[in-house]
C-alpha cells in the first residue's frame, strides 16, 4: 500500500479519496471494501477473480496424494480461530499452527515472509501448518489469500507439514502445479470447507 504523503491526485482523485474517507487510515479490507463501494457508487461494476477463474479456488478436502493427519487437522481448527480472530481486526489471512501453540501469524510482511520467521520457530516434533482463510465479512472483489507453488516450497522449507485453505475463498495461482509441487515435497494442502469454518469455537 502506498504511503499517504506519496499520493499526488489530481482532482477527481482528491474527490475520490475524501469519498473513501477514514478507510484511508484503517486495515487494508476496510480500505478495499471502501474502495470497491465508492467505485460501485461512480457506476463501475466491480468484478472479483474468483467469478472467473473458479477452477482456482481450490476444493474442499485433500489436493493432492499427502493428507492431514489427527494432528494436523487440530492445528486447522486452531488455525482457523486464530483467523477469524485477526481477520475481525483488519490484520491478516494466515497464520502458522504447530500442536495447537501459534508460531506467527502473518501480517504486513506477507505469507512468505511470515514463513521464513518460522524457521527458527518451529518446536520439535511434526511439524506445523499453513493455515490461510478470509477474513470475516472480508470484499472478496478486492482482495483474497492467495496461495501458488512458491507458497508450498516455502512451507516445506519451512519444516511444516501442509497447506490449509479456505476453499471457495482463496486463489491458487496454478491449482495443478501446487498439487505436483505438494505431491513432490511430501506436504499436504487442503481445502477447509464450509463446515469446519462454522464449528463455534474452531
Amino acid at each position: 500500500r502506498p504511503a499517504l504523503r506519496d499520493l499526488r491526485p489530481d482532482a477527481e482523485g482528491a474527490r475520490l479519496l475524501a469519498r473513501i474517507g477514514r478507510a484511508l487510515f484503517g486495515g487494508d479490507d476496510g480500505l478495499l471494501g471502501a474502495v470497491v463501494r465508492v467505485l460501485g457508487e461512480e457506476g463501475f461494476r466491480i468484478r472479483g477473480a474468483h467469478e472467473f477463474l473458479d477452477r482456482s479456488t481450490g476444493r474442499v478436502g485433500t489436493m493432492g496424494r499427502v493428507a492431514p493427519d489427527a494432528l494436523a487437522m487440530s492445528d486447522i481448527a486452531r488455525g482457523i480461530a486464530v483467523v477469524r480472530a485477526l481477520g475481525a481486526l483488519d490484520v491478516g489471512q494466515g497464520c502458522v499452527v504447530q500442536d495447537n501453540l501459534v508460531l506467527a501469524v502473518e501480517a504486513l510482511e506477507g505469507t512468505d515472509a511470515m514463513l521464513a520467521r518460522c524457521s527458527a520457530l518451529r518446536q520439535p516434533g511434526p511439524g506445523g501448518v499453513l493455515v490461510k482463510t478470509l477474513k470475516p465479512g472480508q470484499e472478496k472483489r478486492a482482495d483474497m489469500p492467495t496461495i501458488g507453488p512458491r507458497t508450498i516450497e516455502n512451507t516445506a522449507a519451512t519444516g511444516l507439514r501442509g497447506v490449509a485453505f479456505e476453499a471457495g475463498g482463496t486463489l491458487l495461482t496454478d491449482p495443478d502445479a501446487c498439487v505436483a509441487r505438494a505431491d513432490a515435497l511430501g506436504v499436504f494442502l487442503y481445502g477447509i470447507g464450509p463446515e469446519m469454518m462454522a464449528i463455534k469455537g474452531s
